[in-house]
């Protein structure tokens, strides 16, 4: 699943999956400064996912350790709800991951490789670790399809805050992309914004993209375009080095 080429626009779903709920996204906008280097920060992100997916058991604990490190520092209060937050929340740490899988259970399922049934529950439950070594209790974690989508149904607060929607905004539209990246990128963006939810669509204000924008076939060739385009992007290398650096370290 982790090495599907439907991976990049599963992440950008998560995304715009993960910003609805307001303190998640309170800890982002409060206590981050991806907007500095985003696709450096995407870069680390999977360096992250690739570490604890392929990496052996020893490497997989360092890197989450490093997570639960940071987590410890973020906290504060969300401006439109007023409710205070941690980022050890394990209630937040289980809204990150849960969107996470749903939304590369439901991409690989729509664009990537042939996925039945029994298959995606098995993803959704052997990705059950994933969540537990930054500290949810594997009790709480869906383990199925089925749990996964009542758990998704189950989060209240779900909202498109502004920091969502500048958040999102800025995913949708990153500064500084040459020209032809940014006409893929923004094709991408249609297409992960057509794989939302209805309801996920009206909070942020967005319109269903054309149905052609949608067919498989067109957005497995823009996945490949894009996959030659990125490459070509400033700092991408050197961030991919910076993620194999950290990773021997």
């Amino acid at each position: 699943m982790h090495r599907d080429r439907t991976f990049p626009l599963a992440g950008m779903r998560s995304l715009m999956v993960q910003a609805l709920h307001p303190l998640a996204m309170a800890r982002v906008a409060q206590h981050s400064d991806w907007k500095r280097d985003p696709f450096g920060r995407l870069a680390a992100t999977s360096g992250y996912v690739l570490t604890v997916t392929y990496g052996d058991t020893a490497a997989a604990r360092a890197a989450a350790a490093r997570v639960r490190s940071v987590h410890k520092h973020v906290r504060g209060t969300d401006d439109v709800t007023r409710l205070d937050y941690s980022a050890e929340d394990p209630d937040l740490l289980l809204w990150v991951h849960a969107a996470m899988v749903d939304s590369i259970v439901h991409v690989v399922q729509r664009y990537g490789r042939a996925l039945d049934a029994a298959d995606a529950d098995r993803y959704v439950a052997e990705m059950v670790p994933f969540a537990e070594i930054v500290g949810v209790p594997a009790a709480r974690v869906p383990a199925s399809v089925a749990a996964l989508d009542r758990y998704m149904s189950s989060v209240d607060l779900l909202q498109a805050t502004p920091a969502a929607k500048d958040a999102i905004g800025f995913v949708l539209d990153p500064p500084d992309l040459d020209e032809e990246f940014r006409d893929l990128w923004a094709e991408l963006g249609q297409v992960a914004i057509g794989t939302l939810s209805p309801a996920a669509q009206q909070m942020y204000g967005f319109a269903a993209p054309p149905p052609e924008v949608m067919e498989r076939e067109s957005v497995r060739q823009l996945i490949g375009a894009l996959d030659l385009a990125f490459e070509s992007l400033p700092g991408v290398m050197e961030a991919r080095e910076r993620i194999e650096l950290r990773i021997r370290a």
